[in-house]
């Protein structure tokens, strides 16, 4: 017989079965791939409807604290209740009208934050020293994921705010 037609005898290369295995191995590590590049896409559209959120709630506690003097003013400000101004007076009344068109850009600018709205309460601080005349800010940021099962989120932002 010529070598080239011999017989290998303990000398091989894979078989089918073995081929078979790795290639099933292969495509259950590319599939747990795909499912964590899902997750973590939707782990990164919440981060970013909560960055949104949380600069729109930050935006009012500002607004607040450089008005001080004047905090009680804010308290009761809701968005959802319509065009009407809950205040009377100026500076809270400019203050919750450009808050409120801030938060319709945000749902109108393609973010995924809808029905959005915006609620502040300020109550006194510490009632035991009313002296101070410290205020307790709260302001919540509500909406529902434009995302994923659709539910109401909601990002609270306190401090307390005493004046000059």
């Amino acid at each position: 017989m010529p070598n080239s037609f011999r017989r290998l005898t303990g000398k091989g290369g894979f078989t089918l079965i073995e081929g078979m295995l790795a290639a099933t191995v292969l495509a259950v590590g590319l599939l747990a791939l795909a499912g964590m590049q899902g997750m973590a896409l939707g782990r990164n559209v919440d981060a970013n409807e909560l960055t949104l959120a949380t600069n729109l709630a930050a935006d009012m506690v500002e607004r607040v604290q450089f008005n001080r003097r004047n905090a009680r003013f804010y308290n009761g400000i809701n968005t959802t209740d319509g065009t009407t101004v809950p205040t009377s007076d100026v500076m809270a009344a400019g203050d919750y009208v450009q808050w409120k068109s801030r938060l319709e850009a945000a749902q109108l600018q393609g973010s995924s934050l809808a029905k959005v709205q915006g609620v502040v309460t300020v109550t006194p601080f510490d009632a035991a020293i009313p002296f101070l005349n410290q205020r307790q800010v709260a302001v919540q940021v509500l909406w529902r994921s434009g995302t994923g099962p659709s539910r109401t989120k909601r990002v609270t932002l306190s401090s307390v705010i005493a004046p000059e």
